[in-house]
């Protein structure tokens, strides 16, 4: 099994930047933090779960939502078990609260970008942008 904790939400105005971070945790997780991917969804209001950005076991491949794209950047620290979102020249329409998930992926270099995916997640974190 396998618990995300996501942290680093807030309030914030147009054009401010946070870094999200998502920490993983789990029996023996330290040692197979590499075997999984992870992905970032947000959820705003009445909206459906939506995909962010997501990474592959390495590191090496990542991949955005258009709505994102060169803006945000997600990041993987597997020494620290950690996954990053970086967010920048943040926008009103971002407010939501955003998720981390993780599925494993064994020896594969994989993007998943689908919520059914994705078999673990985070509890959330809320991100709210003044303009």
């Amino acid at each position: 099994q396998v618990q995300l904790v996501e942290s680093g939400g807030g309030l914030v105005q147009a054009g401010d930047s946070l870094r999200l971070s998502c920490a993983a945790s789990g029996r023996s997780f330290s040692i197979s933090m590499y075997m999984y991917t992870f992905g970032w969804f947000r959820q705003a209001p009445g909206k459906e779960r939506e995909f962010v950005a997501a990474i592959s076991r390495s590191g090496g491949t990542a991949y955005y939502a258009d709505s994102v794209k060169g803006r945000f950047t997600i990041s993987r620290d597997n020494a620290k078990s950690t996954t990053y979102l970086q967010m920048n020249s943040l926008k009103p329409e971002d407010t939501a609260v955003y998720y981390c998930a993780a599925v494993f992926s064994g020896r594969e270099e994989s993007i998943r970008t689908k919520r059914d995916e994705y078999n673990f997640w985070g509890q959330g974190t809320p991100v709210t942008v003044s303009s």
